[in-house]
């Protein structure tokens, strides 16, 4: 069974950082399409990052110049480093897993709050 574990979340002041990890107990996780979304109270869930297989990065506009989205295969891990973090980041983040005709997968959240 695909697990996939998050950490790094936590309480952050307005303009500090953080740093998600996240890591997957699947075979060839370097085929894997990799991402980060994120779901803040009362809102629908919105993709942050993504990082496919083959290295393309994208990011929402949102996040833009402040977050970065890495992966270390050999580790079977994806990060997301946050920088200047907003009271709007507030939100429980997700990393996810998807390779087409395998299937996707979720981990169990972890929330990162940014509050003075």
């Amino acid at each position: 069974q695909v697990q996939l574990v998050e950490s790094g979340g936590g309480l952050v002041q307005p303009g500090g950082s953080l740093r998600l990890s996240c890591t997957a107990s699947v075979n060839n996780f370097s085929r894997y399409n990799t991402r980060w979304y994120r779901q803040g109270p009362g809102e629908q869930r919105e993709l942050v990052a993504t990082i496919t297989s083959s290295g393309g990065i994208t990011y929402a506009t949102s996040v833009k110049d402040r977050f970065t989205i890495s992966r270390d295969d050999a580790k079977n891990t994806i990060y997301l480093q946050m920088n200047n973090l907003k009271p709007e980041d507030t939100a429980v983040y997700y990393c996810h897993l998807f390779r087409l005709g395998i299937g996707n997968y979720w981990g169990q959240g972890t929330q990162v709050t940014v509050s003075s």
